[in-house]
């Protein structure tokens, strides 16, 4: 059968009639046959399908070529875009010498023409073919009969699938339109593989800009809060104490008339009030009770602060949390339950909530829930055009970056329970990068 024709016309170069089959193909059970080929079609499609992972899905397509070629030997070969190079990725029955040394060119040994044209070549006897690279390896290896399906998405080629075999052996054409038809779906796999890769790499590089960006935000509000407490509040505490001393002058003086002494006294008041705003906004900026006390007192003290102000009943409680965090973990952390207990303010119309913080060798874990009126947490969280919504999904994406989750469950009428889950296995702090941000 030289000449032999393939799926598609002019895919396959023959040397000469070989099939795999220990019996030869006229021995085999024409019933049995058909239904192995569709048994095998059927579990590299399950693999594409249901696997993400492309060595598991490439596991899977050569154990099934060389379970019902009746193979032992055979492996796959991916093109490296950068370098332009063939190399095994999985393989079966060869040496890890031969695996790991067996680099071609495009274009070069059989496998790399393979790559280079699209068409599958089937030889006899590789080890006496002038086209083979790396001779003393397959001699070596033992390798004769041999076949090199290329691996094809659209019409791009993204690698070669190699069975071979230490004594000649018989191919037949349905053997080869077979290999032709998994390589294909293996192609379409190493495609999606692909994109599923660069899209977790794009994810993991958005992940580690946000922390980033996160981490400087956080310490461009520590820089802005010292600025206001070492610049701004002391000169309005100067100012308040002037104020205080001219209208303390004027009151136990003659020096000026009631209407004088009524706007230096509104003016005073007014300083007061001013200093009031700045330390609220220096706090909201830097949490002092954060760097100085840590987690748990800080969540404390804006939670009674809040809340209890407002009638509403809190309770906070911690386990495990004798420990210091890394600054982005406390920071994100209290930024959650700052949103979180902002909320039960404003929206809940709660008359209890409650925080409780755990930490054990595994996970770093913070519930905060309250009696309120609730809402319909089953619908998207979606942020409009005038921020509504952007608080919750703040509260995910922050636990996001942390590598943990966040979990929000609420119905209305049954009060709403926030459920965060932080890995601690950054269990301390690096003490450089706090003082840097403090």
């Amino acid at each position: 059968m030289t000449g032999m024709e393939a799926k598609n016309e002019g895919d396959i170069q023959s040397t000469s009639p070989v099939s795999f089959g220990s019996n030869g193909p006229e021995l085999e059970d024409k019933t049995k046959k058909p239904y192995r080929e569709l048994l095998a079609l059927s579990r590299v499609s399950a693999a594409v399908s249901g696997l993400w992972d492309l060595d598991g899905v490439l596991d899977v397509a050569l154990d099934t070529v060389l379970e019902i070629m009746n193979g032992t030997i055979g492996g796959i070969l991916l093109i490296d875009e950068q370098t332009q190079t063939l190399s095994y990725r999985v393989h079966r029955g060869l040496s890890d010498k031969y695996a790991e040394e067996m680099r071609l060119s495009i274009g070069e040994g059989i496998a790399g023409r393979v790559a280079q044209s699209g068409k599958a070549v089937l030889l006899e006897d590789i080890s006496a073919d002038p086209r083979a690279a790396w001779r003393d390896l397959i001699s070596t290896e033992g390798l004769k009969a041999f076949i090199s399906v290329p691996l094809r998405a659209k019409d791009a080629v993204l690698g070669v699938l190699n069975v071979a075999s230490h004594s000649p052996h018989h191919f037949t054409q349905d053997d080869m339109h077979l290999l032709h038809t998994i390589g294909d779906q293996v192609g379409v796999a190493i495609e999606e593989a692909e994109l599923y890769d660069q899209l977790r790499k794009e994810r993991e590089n958005y992940r580690q800009l946000a922390r980033y960006m996160l981490i400087a935000q956080e310490a461009e509000r520590g820089r802005v809060a010292r600025e206001l407490h070492d610049e701004t509040s002391q000169s309005l505490t100067g100012l308040s104490l002037n104020m205080e001393a001219l209208l303390s002058i004027a009151n136990t003086s003659d020096f000026g008339d009631a209407a004088f002494k009524s706007k230096l006294e509104k003016a005073y008041n007014i300083s007061l009030q001013l200093n009031s705003e700045i330390n609220k906004i220096m706090k909201s900026l830097r949490p002092t009770a954060l760097d100085s006390l840590g987690l748990s007192p800080a969540i404390r003290q804006i939670a009674e602060n809040r809340l209890q102000s407002l009638g509403i009943n809190v309770s906070v409680k911690h386990e495990g949390m004798e420990e210091r965090f890394p600054s982005e973990v406390e920071f994100g952390l209290y930024r959650i339950a700052q949103g979180s207990i902002a909320n039960i303010a404003l929206h809940s119309q709660a008359k209890n909530a409650l925080v409780i913080l755990r930490c054990n060798s595994d996970e770093l874990t913070m519930q905060i829930e309250d009696d309120g009126k609730g809402f319909d947490a089953s619908r998207p969280i979606e942020v409009d055009e005038s921020g509504r919504g952007r608080g919750l999904f703040s509260m995910k994406e922050r636990a996001s970056l942390l590598g943990g989750t966040c979990d929000i469950r609420s119905q209305p009428g049954k009060g709403t329970k926030i459920m965060v889950k932080v890995p601690v296995y950054w269990s301390k702090p690096n003490e450089k990068d706090r003082s840097a941000d403090s």
